[in-house]
Order: structure tokens, then sequence, then C-alpha cells
């Protein structure tokens, strides 16, 4: 059987028609298949029709689709014949993998081979000049458009508008905006998407209304850029921006549902979110991950695992901004077993490697895990970790007290070619701030010096507290000096590391440093400074703090009102307290707290009790210090079993774990009764390990009481604890004194002069003919 002839195939004229096939197979693979499109090349070359210039075009853009640009710049450095079309398909290609100086670059071989550009080509160019900041070219381009009669052209308006803008030139992109005679949507988006990037709200909606006015009807993108200003502008703005588009008819396409589910989702509204997910069946992966999201932020995470259940369901994949959100989640709730079982998801789907992924999982396991194995294995799976994995890991490490180790990873970091951003510094420098590592964080500055990372405010403050913390007030005030910021945050840290060091006076003199900069006053620090005065029982400074709260409205804020209290509960000034207390619209358990303590502080123990009672009946609970006021109420009043009595009642009713504190109130109040036996049992029973501070305790009440064996028992083994604490041998020397045992006391003082003048000398110690070996 003979095969058919070109003819009897394509009819009368084959090559034509055959051309004509070809054509349409190219058109179809270049917008679906394009790896398919290839095997027309070789039936192109065999039938003679390489010669052919629309062939060749098409060719072309599937080569630079496909096979990348040095195949496709290969093709057309082989063509024969070239046309505009050809030069413009290849630096567009250029352009769009923005590879925008070899685009420029191949413009001028186009012009040096006599091509005449048309508005295509310069469209590409433009955005090349865009992306460079090549505003002198871009000009010049701009002088050429107009030369050829091309200003009107709406696509190259919108190109010289974005140039003109994102170089700095908004009046006149304004300008050439307002001079287009056919401007559209896209020329009029462009220049209100300048603005908002810029942060001008007022401006870019001014635009919009001019938009409005010229009746240029807004597409999807314009809406989607306005939506995205809500988050500054605020709810309002927003349903503002939904309310336009259902008036001027826009479609819902699934770009413009899902920036109106990220704008609902962003202020905490899911159910309107979930209304406009509704409104159309369309959905991806990144609308549901959008509702995922939103539900995360609004810290409804079983609401989110089920909606990630639906979108399984649905049969849409999720990716790895899906995982990010639910890790999230977990991390914000310290679920470690709902990390865990969504990492073996992240596993099974392939994403382990993903950084976005393994970022969201080293936090996770990092705040959830009291172990950093996990965290760290995550790590060492990402293929290429970024500067957040970095970050993530120190800090993570840092929070889990494993400081050295976080210093040898930042210097790893940078070993990698990895710059570390603001956050690793100052998270690095929270950890450094500790009396064990000074020299660390000397070393981190003198890097944060040479990488001039100094400038960072964020990181100056971080810089001020690590010293502030290690108590080198000299050079914290130096860090300030050389910073080119201050804010509140410089000053509240300083002088709140002031406070803990008990430098309440250095503490106060900060305010007249925040008064010559004009650096305003926050609730933190107003705090902070009335606590200050506090500590100095300070009336003055701090009635003129309490009249700054007043006039500046801060004390609304419920940290100004609880310093007030504890203020003026210090300074004995109880009417002044209750009143602080009396004006707060919902007092926390730190507010009750310290009424109570500037109670019992001066022996009000009946109000201290009726007060405490008052604070379970208005519902707020009690925390450990709320237990160690009352213990400590009781211990004043010498109510033995009451105290005992709320010390059980109120831990297994608020499920309180009692501290070391709290075993040495209750020994110190046994103790005074003279139930020192019970306070011996309470010491070896109860479950916390044991410390040389409760023995001194005891041992004091031994002395009251003259018990000489249970008070050489004390001290043998506060002792065995803290070898060389002298107060035991002053206690145990009074002990001795009280019961009539001069001598043993004289010959205890003894010991402890020999102790201080040979501190390693092995001691044989004798109490009432008892020997025990005690090791220096």
């Amino acid at each position: 059987m003979s095969r058919p002839t070109l003819k009897a195939v394509f009819g009368e004229n084959p090559s034509s028609r055959f051309r004509d096939i070809c054509s349409r197979i190219l058109v179809f693979c270049n917008s679906r298949s394009l790896r398919d499109g290839i095997c027309v090349h070789s039936p192109v070359i065999k039938l003679g029709f390489e010669d052919d210039l629309y062939l060749s075009n098409n060719l072309l853009c599937l080569y630079s689709k496909c096979r990348g640009l040095e195949q496709a710049r290969q093709f057309f450095d082989e063509m024969p014949h070239r046309d505009v079309v050809s030069w413009t398909g290849l630096l567009s290609a250029y352009v769009k993998s923005g590879n925008h100086q070899k685009a420029l670059q191949f413009l001028y071989s186009m012009l040096m081979s006599g091509q005449t550009p048309n508005e295509y080509t310069l469209s590409s160019v433009l955005r090349s000049c865009c992306a460079l900041e090549e505003f002198d070219l871009g000009s010049c381009i701009h002088t050429y458009i107009v030369k050829n009669g091309m200003e009107s052209n709406p696509i190259l308006g919108s190109n010289l508008i974005d140039l003109y803008s994102k170089c700095g030139y908004r009046e006149e992109a304004c300008n050439i905006l307002m001079h287009m005679e056919n401007s559209d949507a896209i020329a009029w988006t462009t220049m209100i998407s300048s603005f908002l990037e810029e942060r001008k709200w007022n401006l870019a909606l001014h635009l919009y209304l001019r938009m409005v006015e010229a009746k240029v009807p807004p597409n999807e993108f314009t809406f989607v850029k306005l939506l995205a200003a809500s988050r500054f502008l605020g709810l309002k703005y927003g349903m503002l921006i939904h309310a336009h588009l259902t008036m001027w008819g826009t479609q819902l396409s699934l770009i413009l549902k899902t920036a109106l589910v990220h704008m609902y989702s962003r202020f905490h509204k899911m159910e309107d979110a979930i209304k406009v997910f509704s409104l159309t069946p369309d959905c991806d992966a990144f609308l549901w991950t959008t509702i995922i999201s939103g539900f995360v932020q609004s810290s409804k995470v079983r609401e989110a695992i089920e909606a990630f259940l639906l979108m399984e369901v649905s049969g849409v994949t999720a990716n790895n901004f899906t995982y990010s959100s639910l890790l999230t989640a977990c991390s914000s709730i310290l679920s470690l077993e709902l990390g865990q079982q969504l990492h073996s998801r992240v596993i099974l789907v392939g994403l382990d490697e993903d950084v976005s992924a393994g970022n969201a999982l080293i936090d996770m396991y990092m705040k959830c895990s009291c172990t950093v194995e996990n965290a760290f294995q995550v790590f060492r799976c990402i293929y290429s970790p970024n500067v957040i994995s970095w970050t993530t890991l120190i800090a993570g490490l840092a929070a889990h007290n494993h400081i050295r180790e976080s210093f040898q990873f930042f210097l790893e970091m940078q070993k990698a070619g990895v710059e570390p951003n603001s956050f690793t510094l100052s998270s690095i420098l929270g950890a450094c701030g500790t009396a064990e590592y000074p020299t660390h964080a000397m070393q981190l500055h003198g890097f944060i010096v040479k990488s001039k990372a100094d400038h960072d405010i964020s990181v100056g403050n971080a810089l001020v507290d690590a010293y502030a913390g290690l108590e080198l007030f000299d050079d914290a005030w130096g860090v300030i000096s050389t910073m080119d910021h201050r804010d509140t945050i410089t000053y509240t840290t300083l002088a709140t590391r002031m406070n803990h060091a008990g430098h309440h006076g250095m503490a106060l003199k900060v305010i007249r440093h925040m008064v010559k900069e004009d650096v305003v006053m926050d609730e933190f620090s107003l705090a902070c400074f009335l606590s200050a005065s506090a500590g100095m029982n300070e009336m003055i400074s701090g009635r003129q703090l309490h009249c700054c709260s007043v006039k500046s409205g801060l004390g609304r804020w419920i940290s100004v009102s609880n310093a007030l209290i504890d203020l003026y509960a210090k300074c004995q000034c109880m009417k002044d307290a209750h009143k602080a207390f009396e004006e707060m619209p919902e007092p926390n358990t730190v507010s009750w707290n310290g009424l109570i303590g500037g109670l019992v502080s001066r022996g009000n123990i009946s109000p201290a009790f009726s007060m405490f009672e008052d604070m379970r009946l208005s519902g707020v609970k009690p925390d450990s210090v709320t237990l160690l006021l009352v213990l400590s109420a009781c211990s004043h009043g010498g109510l033995v079993d009451l105290g005992l009595e709320y010390f059980h009642s109120v831990k297994e009713a608020y499920g309180i774990a009692p501290e070391l504190l709290h075993y040495n109130c209750l020994v110190n109040l046994l103790g005074q009764a003279g139930r020192l036996d019970e306070a011996r049992d309470m010491i070896e029973n109860m479950p916390l390990k044991q410390y040389a501070m409760i023995y001194k305790t005891l041992l004091s009440a031994c002395r009251v009481h003259k018990n000489v064996p249970l008070g050489e028992e004390m001290a043998r083994k506060g002792m065995e604890l803290d070898p060389f604490d002298h107060t035991f041998y002053l206690l145990l020397a009074k002990l001795y004194d009280a019961s009539g045992k001069s001598d043993l006391g004289d010959g205890t003082l003894q010991m402890m002069r020999d102790l201080r003048s040979f501190p390693r000398l092995n001691q044989r110690v004798s109490f009432a003919g008892e020997k025990f070996n005690m090791q220096m």
C-alpha cells in the first residue's frame, strides 16, 4: 500500500496548508503546551519553512518560555530574517526574567541593526528603566515617544507614570496622567499605587476621586491596591472601598476576593471574611491560607484547623505559607503535640526543606518544647537557611538560656555569608546582658559599630539594655550619646534596669534627659518612674508624676494605676492608695496585691484579710505573690493555723505552685510559735530543692526557743549547702549564748574568724560534743 502524498492530505496547495497548520499549532502551544510546540521546529526545517518569519517568531516565543533565554538567544542568532517582532520578543523575554541590564544592551543592538522599535518594544524597555531606576535613558525614550506621536498610547503612558514615580518625580508623573488623552484604569492605578507605596494616603484617595470624576471605571487591580491601604487607614476605609467596588459592579475575581478577605481578616472580622469567601466558588491555596491566617491572628486556633481540613476536603493543596500560619498558631498556644502533627504533614508533602515552613517549625519547637534538639534538626534540614532561619534559631537558644551556643551560631551565621539583621542583633544582645557574658556584649558592640548597624534604633536600644543589665551604666549612657535617635524605649529600658539594680535616684534623673530631648513618656516609662519614686519613698516626685499621668491621660493605663497604688502604699499613704485603686475600672491581680501588701506592711492585718476575701469574691485570681502576702500577714499576727489553712486552700483552689519563699514564710510562722518539729518536717517534705536560707530561718527560731540539738542540726545542713556563709556561725553562737553555753558560743565565733583567715582549710567542727567534717 503506497503512502498518501502531501497533495492528497493537504489539498492543492500543501505548503500553504501545512504552514497554516504549523502556525495554529504554535499559537495553541504558546498558551497551553509549551514543550509540545518545540516539536514543530523539526518539520518546519525539513520542509524548508525556516525562512518563514511568522513561524520563526512563534518558535522564538516558545523557546524563550520553555527552554530558557540562552537557547532562545541561540535560535534568534540563527534566524535568517528578523523584524521588530523578533527583536521585541527576545527583549521582552529578558525583561520578564529580570535580566534588565541585558534587555537594555539588547536594545542598543536592535538600534544598531537599523530596526525601529514599536510601542511594545518601548514598553518593555521602560519597564527595565523603571527596575534599574535608569531615569536618564527613560526620559530619552519619553522624548522619542513624543516625537513619534505615541504619547496617547495608554500602555506607554502607564509605563512612563511608573518610571517617573519610582524615580521620585511624582509631580511629573501626575502631569503625564492628566495630559493623557486616552488614559485608562491601568494608568490611574499605577499612579494611585505610587502614592500608596509612599504612604501618601490622602493623595491616593484624592486621585481615586479624580479618576471617578474623569469617568474612568476602576478595575479589580485599582481596588486591590486601595484595599491594601486599609491596613493603615482602618476598617471603615476598607468597608467603603468594598461598597465602591460593589457600586461599580466590578467582577469579584479571585485576586480581588482574596484582597477583601485579607482586609476583613486583618481586622479580625472573620464573619465578614467568610461571607466574602462564599460569594463565588473560585478559590486557591492563597485564598484558603488568607482565611486560615485570619483565624490564627484572631486567636481562633480551632477554627483555623477546621478551615485547613475543609481546604483539604475541597481538593486544594496547602502550600508552605499555609503550614507556616498553622505552626504560628501552635506557637501561640504552646501546643507541641499539634505542632508535631503538622510537622509530619510538612514532611509528607515534601516541604521539610522549605525555608518558610522550616522557619515556622523552628519557632514552634523553640517556644513549645523544653529542649532545642528538634529545632536544631529542622534547621539542618532547610535547604538554604535565610536570615530569619538563623535569627529564629539564635533567639530560641537565647530564650532557653543556651547563651554560649547562641553566640556560636551567630558566628557560624556570618561564616555562612548571611548578614544578621536588627532583630538578630537585638535577640543576641538580650541574651548577653547578664553577668556571665560581659565580654560577649562588648564583642557584639564592636561588630555593630563596624557593620554600622548602630544607626538602627532597635539595635541601639538593645545595646543600652545589655550594658544596663550588666550594671555598666556609664557604657549604656555612652551608647545613648552616639545614637542618631532616641525614643521612649531607649530611656525606659535604662531606667528599668536602674530600678532593678536599686539605683532609684539615677532612674529618676533619666526624666531630665527625656524632657530635654522632647521624648514623650508612655505608660511603661511613667510606671517605671513611679516605681523608682516608690523605691525611694519619695512622695514629692511621686505626686508630680501622678499629676503628669492625669494631664497626659496615661492614668487610664492599668500599669500606671498599679504603680500609683504601689507608690502610695510604700509611702504609707493608704487613703491615696485606696483612691487610686477605686478609680480603676477593672483592677487586676497586681492591683489587689499592691493594696494588700501596703496594709500588711503597716500591720493592718484584719483589713488585709478582708481585702483578700474581697479579691476572691470579685473573681480576680490570686497568684503566688498574693499567697506570700497572706502568709506574711499571718506571720505578723502570729496566726499559725490560719496561715497553714490559707496555704493549703489557696494552693489547691487556684493551682498555685508554692515556691521557696512560701515555705520559708511557713517555717518562720511555725518557728515563732515554737512548733519546731513541724517546721523541720515541712523542710524535709517540701517538693523543692533545699536552700541554705530556709535553714537559717529555723535556726533563728531555735535560738528564740533555746532548742540546741535542732539548731545544731539546722546549722550543719545549712553549712553543707553553703560552707562559707558566716551567718550560720553567728546564729549558732547566739543560740549557745542564749542557752547558757557561752564557751561553745565563743568557740563557734573563733571558728568563724579562723574561716575568714583560712577559707580553704578542712576543719573539724564540734557542736555540743558532736563532730562532723566540713569540706572547704
